[in-house]
């Protein structure tokens, strides 16, 4: 055979891309087990809480208007006749503080686990409701009814206290339903006779549980929202970041401040009740999801990215010492080992799914490097020889792990791992004659 190197090399290379079938039936698995994992956790919000929004509250004031329009008679005359209109008079807080404390609480079914969240949440803030309720000399036409208080809340399920709202320093019962379309689900509270022109507080306090986020839309005049929660892994969701914000091993804590010149929600309000154009609103909120940035699934789909390249490294590795040692593998044997380094990915989705990550990683790692260890030892011809390309493929598998854990760095350090093994490559390569190995010569003798 005159190009002995070419036909291994080409052989080398079909083996790889044989390899990528049990590869994508594996990446396959992973898909459809982190899918299953998300309707798990869907499942498991809609028979207890789904992500929780806050919205308000709003003073609501009831009307009836009688309006004066102009009207044609039998005689097909032009007349004043009159009419009877309802509506609702809305007026937003000058000042909205929440404070919540977020813990979690970790749910189960089967293998799944999900993450619930508890918010000890403190609503309060002022109304400062306008002269003549800001209706002028039009007062006179209208027949106001009583006030009350309405806060939507997307999940009402989630409300675990009796609510009471204190509506300056007087305690008033809450009765479900925010009676207010556009709010959504909710609660709402019957006020009692108001004065005007008066800055009048309010407090409300509620134990909300919720799955995944957390968010409020920031109705006030001045908005402030202070959230502080023992979850280590906060994505600050929403138009709007913090702040301020501090991230630790120990949680998070975060404070939001937003004003109507920057939400524009008083505008954003007016055309969702009178003409009915609610994407503005809808869409202004911010808050937390309170996320596993690289769960298990996760880290499983990243790692086998790495697959072919870990192939290649052991190929390259077997090929180094084919030239250098000048030892013969049969492609069998290269793939067989490609198999081993498959099947440490299947192991890992496995074992994962029922021990810690780290964990799951060690005892596949070490089965995948302990069985191909074990297998080049004879391949090789010697222990030390498969010693030392057990040791380095051990060194490879604590690198990806590394890779795997990190979140913010993993393109900088799988660049520089690969540049590493590109130059120890080169420089174990430098002296090979390619053109004596190309045409067969078993000594390859070093070149200048």
């Amino acid at each position: 055979m005159k190009h002995p190197l070419l036909y291994k090399t080409l052989a080398i290379a079909l083996l790889m891309l044989l390899l990528l079938i049990p590869l994508g039936m594996i990446r396959s698995s992973i898909d459809e087990r982190q899918h299953y994992s998300e309707t798990v956790a869907q499942e498991i919000a809609r028979s207890s809480s789904d992500a929780q929004t806050l919205t308000g509250p709003v003073l609501v004031v009831p009307y009836t208007k009688t309006e004066k329009y102009w009207a044609l008679n039998e005689q097909n005359e032009s007349v004043w006749r009159k009419r009877e209109v309802s509506g609702e008079l809305y007026f937003l807080p000058e000042l909205l503080q929440v404070n919540s404390e977020m813990s979690t609480e970790l749910r189960q079914r089967g293998i799944y686990k999900v993450n619930l969240y508890h918010a000890d949440t403190q609503i309060e803030g002022q109304f400062r409701i306008p002269a003549d309720w800001g209706l002028g000399n039009a007062l006179a036409d209208y027949q106001l009814q009583p006030a009350y208080l309405a806060m939507g809340i997307s999940d009402i399920r989630g409300i675990k206290n009796s609510l009471k709202l204190h509506w300056d320093e007087v305690e008033q019962e809450v009765d479900p339903g925010s009676q207010v379309k556009i709010l959504g689900e909710g609660v709402h509270s019957k006020l009692p006779a108001i004065t005007l022109d008066k800055t009048i507080a309010f407090r409300l306090d509620i134990l909300l549980q919720g799955t995944g986020k957390f968010s409020l839309v920031p109705v006030g005049k001045e908005t402030r929202l202070n959230l502080v929660s023992a979850w280590p892994h906060p994505s600050f969701i929403g138009d709007f970041l913090p702040a301020d914000r501090h991230i630790h091993a120990q949680g998070f804590s975060a404070q939001w401040q937003t004003s109507y010149f920057s939400t524009n929600m008083a505008e954003h309000f007016s055309r969702c009740t009178q003409h009915k154009d609610c994407q503005g609103f809808e869409r202004t909120r911010f808050g937390v999801s309170l996320i596993d940035p690289v769960n298990h699934y996760v880290k499983s789909d990243r790692a086998i990215k790495y697959a072919l390249l870990f192939i290649v490294l052991t190929f390259a590795g077997f090929f180094l010492f084919e030239v250098m040692k000048r030892l013969q593998v049969h492609p069998v044997q290269y793939a067989l080992v490609g198999l081993a380094l498959a099947f440490f990915y299947l192991l890992l989705l496995s074992l994962s799914e029922h021990l810690d990550f780290g964990w799951a990683y060690l005892l596949s790692a070490a089965a995948c490097v302990g069985l191909i260890g074990f297998y080049v030892c004879f391949v090789l011809h010697s222990i030390w020889r498969g010693l030392g390309f057990t040791s380095g493929l051990a060194t490879l598998y604590a690198l990806l792990y590394g890779l795997l854990s990190a979140e913010d760095y993993a393109l900088l350090m799988g660049s520089l791992l690969l540049f590493g093994l590109l130059a120890g490559f080169m420089a174990l390569t430098r002296r090979v004659n390619w053109y004596a190995v190309g045409m067969g010569n078993n000594k390859a003798q070093g070149g200048e």
